[in-house]
């Protein structure tokens, strides 16, 4: 009975508290001399939820919590004290790994040059470049998938084998007439989005059509294909630098990262030296 009213009391106050200018918290619950007070439970029903699941989900949150606390009651009991004396020694080195890691990231994200050049990049790049190899066939192309009856098929055959520029754009201009297509052939792309793009290629046949520098018309019973392979990287080759640029700048930044993690031990252990704060007996 004490829990019922204690419980509705809550929901009260809970649904009142916006309106609330106290900022005493009232207690809600209690195991022996641990409370549970109605501020440790101000966020856990969304707003505009129904009563009965706010109901629920209060009584479910207490239940829960008065469980956990009987239990670690019945645990500082019935633990042996090297049981114990371990634990705590765990929790204070998370407490202290929690604080560390906290305040070397907020140092970090203060004074971290994040600024990546496109030198930065072809630096790093030339210097690591044989680490980075491909997991698969990398591949630069372009494409235009059309249907067969298109009335101006020979204008687009003409534009797309061209490459120059200006028929580029004039091909660009057409591309509400295609019901496919990827013009941009300086971005490199893997060959499950090759597959995806061009399904008449598949694992058997992948060599038939994707080499450097061919190209080459498909049609079936409705659709042609113009495809224009530029360039292929194959599998367990280095990287293309374009293709692995992103990557790069991310690496760069956090080794920037460890570096100032490291700088920032190391000037905090030495000051604490010289300042003598921390010393090693002999």
């Amino acid at each position: 009975m004490k829990f019922s009213l204690v419980f509705i009391s809550f929901i009260i106050l809970i649904s009142c508290r916006n309106s609330d200018t106290s900022t005493d918290s009232k207690a809600i619950a209690r195991v022996d001399n641990v409370y549970l007070y109605a501020d440790d439970l101000k966020d856990l029903v969304a707003p505009g939820t129904p009563k009965k699941d706010s109901l629920a989900i209060v009584k479910d949150f207490i239940n829960r919590w008065a469980t956990q606390q009987l239990l670690f009651k019945k645990a500082e009991i019935n633990l042996n004290k090297d049981k114990q004396k371990e634990f705590e020694k765990l929790l204070e080195q998370y407490k202290i790994d929690l604080y560390t890691k906290a305040y070397l990231e907020e140092m970090v994200i203060r004074t971290v040059d994040t600024t990546i050049t496109e030198t930065d990049l072809e630096t790093y790049y030339a210097k690591y470049k044989n680490n980075f190899k491909t997991t698969d066939d990398l591949v630069r192309l372009r494409f235009i998938n059309i249907s067969k009856s298109n009335t101006k098929m020979n204008q687009i055959k003409a534009y797309f084998g061209s490459g120059k520029p200006k028929d580029k754009e004039n091909l660009k201009k057409l591309a509400i007439n295609f019901k496919n297509y990827a013009l941009n052939d300086s971005v490199w792309v893997d060959m499950p989005q090759v597959y995806e793009k061009l399904p008449f290629v598949n694992q058997d046949n992948k060599l038939k059509y994707i080499q450097s520098g061919v190209y080459f018309q498909y049609q079936d019973s409705t659709d042609i294909f113009l495809v224009k392979v530029l360039n292929v990287a194959t599998k367990n080759s280095i990287s293309p630098y374009q293709y692995i640029k992103p990557t790069l700048k991310q690496i760069i930044i956090n080794e920037r990262k460890n570096n100032l993690i490291q700088q920032l031990k190391k000037e905090i252990t030495d000051d604490a030296l010289n300042n003598d704060d921390y010393e090693i007996y002999k």
